[in-house]
Parts: structure tokens; C-alpha cells; sequence
């Protein structure tokens, strides 16, 4: 392969949001994609992209869809109780294809004792994959902006026991333009890991306060006890993994351990993030 030829690319999670987003900005670059999916038909129809079936597997059909990638774009997987098996099957399948490098979205302050449990996994994922011996960027995303409004209940109300903690979040739409930067001269990043933040830390009582002033309706924020947490969501059946999760993403950012704001992003693609009132404003103009 020469220096000009364009080096095999794949990508997961190309049926959800974030995937999507990377595959469509790589498409319009007019890079040819290789968009891995359980269910191909679900995959979108870009132009120079073609639609291979795939798993988060170690299996024939998964090494198949590998078969003469250079690189492989790894979205994590699903919440799901073998989440991390199911990476490791992703990451030992690639290397026994011939995947030089493997560019993973892991998540902000990644670590064995991280408070947001799942931040643990992604700490595993990441060592997997450096232990692997192919070369690895690591995007560390904090949480989606994107994820924020949801956050508020039928009543107006965010609850959660984070405090007075700060969260750092980030667009999706700010991940994915580092992601298809890195994909793009993938060999620059080699190496690297990123921090991406939006351009400031919020409070859930910010986060209130400026939902309130996009919506013109009152939301306000209540700060829950642990107890309080854990019974307010056993309204929704789920695993206990899964109620350790959805609570810890409050007292992780309780902790300070999403308050941190870097400029990775504007580092990367030369433009700073969005904040969430900047991303209200977008999305209203955009109904």
C-alpha cells in the first residue's frame, strides 16, 4: 500500500448515534467505509460505505468482516452485564485479523475504582487494547450533553445525588468530529488520549437553570440521598448492575471526577465544543 492509497477503515455502531454521525462525516469526505452491523439492512446507505454483518464476537463471521482492515473504529457496546466480554471478543478478533490500530470511545476518568461503574469497564476495555499490541487512540468522552435534557422529570425535576459536583459534558456531535478527524490520519494519534469536554463544568443546579431558560418552563434540581437514589429508580425493573450505574453517574460527578475541562476537542479539530446552551439554541432552530 502506498502513502496515497486509503487504508482500510471499519466502523462499529454505525445503526446508533454517535457511529452514524462518524460514518456520515467520513462518507462526505469521500473515505471509503466498511460499516460493521449485526443487522447490515440497518446500517446507513452512504455513498462509498458498504455494510458487512458483525459482532462484538471472537467468531468466524466477525474476523471475516475484519479481514483487510487497517483500521477499526470501536464504539463501546450496549449496557449490558457482558459488556466487557463482549469488547474483549471485539478486540482479540481484530487482532488475529491483521487490525493495526483500533480507535475506541472509552469515557472520561476511566479507572479500576472509578465511581461511575461503568467508567471501570471502559478502564478494562482500554488496557485489553493497549496489551493487544496494536496501536490504540483512546477517546475519553464525559457525558453527553446530548443526555441532559432527559435527565429532567415529568415534574421538572432533575434528581440525583450529585450535589454540588460539576460535569463537563460534551455533544456527541463534538465527539464524532474528533473521532472522523483521528480516522482521517489515524497514524497522527497514535498513541494519544483524549479528553473531551465541552467548554465548561456545570452543577445539575446550572444544568436546571439553563434548561429552564431554553424551555420557558421551571425545572429546578433536588439532590438526592444514595437511598433516595436507589429507591426513586426501582420504579423501572433492572439488574442491580445496571441501578449501580444510573445512581453513580450522580455521585461520580459528586466526586469531581467529570469536572475536569480540557481543549482536546478544539485540539483536534480545530473548532471548541459546544456548551449546552449552545446546543439548546442549535436544537430548537433545527425543530
Amino acid at each position: 500500500m502506498t502513502g496515497t492509497e486509503q487504508a482500510p477503515l471499519a466502523i462499529t455502531g454505525s445503526t446508533g448515534h454517535l457511529g452514524a454521525r462518524v460514518a456520515r462525516e467520513l462518507s462526505d469526505a469521500g473515505i471509503a467505509l466498511r460499516l460493521l452491523a449485526r443487522t447490515p439492512s440497518k446500517a446507513p446507505r452512504l455513498p462509498g460505505a458498504v455494510a458487512v454483518e458483525s459482532r462484538y464476537a471472537n467468531d468466524d463471521t466477525t474476523r471475516r468482516s475484519l479481514s483487510g482492515i487497517d483500521t477499526l473504529f470501536m464504539v463501546s457496546g450496549s449496557e449490558s452485564a457482558d459488556r466487557l466480554q463482549q469488547h474483549y471478543a471485539l478486540i482479540d478478533a481484530a487482532a488475529a485479523s491483521g487490525v493495526r490500530h483500533i480507535v475506541y470511545t472509552s469515557f472520561a476518568g476511566a479507572a479500576p475504582d472509578a465511581v461511575f461503574t461503568l467508567a471501570r469497564d471502559h478502564w478494562a476495555t482500554e488496557q485489553h487494547i493497549i496489551d493487544s499490541g496494536m496501536a490504540y487512540t483512546l477517546l475519553r468522552d464525559n457525558f453527553y450533553i446530548d443526555f441532559l435534557p432527559d435527565l429532567v422529570g415529568e415534574d421538572g425535576v432533575i434528581r440525583g445525588p450529585s450535589g454540588d459536583g460539576a460535569v463537563a459534558a460534551v455533544t456527541r456531535e463534538d465527539i464524532a468530529r474528533v473521532a472522523a478527524t483521528v480516522l482521517r490520519s489515524p497514524t497522527e494519534h497514535a498513541g494519544h488520549t483524549y479528553d473531551l469536554t465541552g467548554p465548561e463544568a456545570l452543577t445539575m443546579t446550572d444544568v436546571a437553570r439553563i434548561l429552564q431558560h431554553h424551555r420557558s418552563e421551571e425545572v429546578s434540581f433536588h439532590n438526592e440521598t444514595i437511598d433516595e437514589a436507589y429507591a426513586s429508580r426501582r420504579k423501572w425493573e433492572a439488574p442491580q448492575w445496571q441501578y449501580d450505574a444510573w445512581v453513580s453517574t450522580y455521585t461520580a460527578i459528586a466526586a469531581g471526577e467529570l469536572a475536569t475541562v480540557t481543549r482536546d476537542v478544539e485540539v483536534v479539530t480545530g473548532r471548541p465544543p459546544l456548551s449546552l446552551s449552545a446546543y439548546l439554541s442549535l436544537s430548537s432552530e433545527g425543530q
